[in-house]
């Protein structure tokens, strides 16, 4: 691959297909953890520990795999990069373990996850995979931490744990209801954005 693929494949879940802003993949997660940043930033780094390492090995033995178990086989290689994630978290971090709770154990069944390694690192080669692994991964811990920045400072006028103001915030951002609506106007941003790049595509 060229270095301009390989910056193309890294970008694209940053951007123009970012799982949680534009594909919209995984908003169980996404809602339920961000109402802190650190919150976010634990979640999607864990989630890309398990993308990156699915994707590295489910592309390694995919001509191993029978069709018609394969689906059951990619859950398989994703619940042990789970097990890992959580017995670490669990060990080193158990702070943020117990906030994130439930949450981690359900990237099992993350739809991104299974998602990349059905329609990506089944039908690609180990470099390629791991670029996505990478690309997806850091696209939706930047969704997370974006968005659980945002409730975050909102909610609490805090930030990563720091007080940016004085007083107790606005308490619909901690609250479930705080998530769709932050989620709803990063959204309306994103879509807006590309609206006006396909208008400057198109008086080009």
């Amino acid at each position: 691959m060229s270095s301009r693929s390989i910056i193309t494949q890294l970008t694209k879940g940053i951007s123009r297909e970012n799982p949680v802003f534009v594909l919209l993949l995984g908003l169980c997660p996404v809602l339920g953890v961000t109402s802190t940043a650190i919150n976010g930033l634990g979640m999607g780094l864990a989630t890309t520990f398990v993308l990156i390492m699915s994707n590295i090995v489910i592309s390694l033995i995919k001509h191993l795999i029978p069709s018609k178990v394969r689906i059951p086989s990619f859950i398989v290689v994703i619940a042990s990069f789970v097990t890992v994630v959580d017995l670490l978290m669990a060990g080193y971090l158990p702070a943020l373990h117990e906030q994130l709770g439930l949450f981690i154990p359900l990237i099992v069944v993350n739809c991104i996850v299974l998602g990349r390694a059905e329609s990506f690192a089944s039908r690609n080669d180990l470099f390629p995979a791991f670029l996505d692994g990478v690309s997806m991964g850091i696209g939706f811990t930047y969704a997370l931490v974006i968005l659980g920045g945002i409730r975050e400072l909102l909610g609490s006028y805090s930030l990563f744990g720091l007080k940016i103001l004085e007083g107790d915030g606005l308490l619909v951002f901690v609250l479930a209801p705080g998530a769709f609506i932050a989620l709803g106007f990063i959204i309306a941003f994103f879509e807006w954005r590309k609206s006006i790049a396909t208008k400057a595509k198109k008086a080009a």
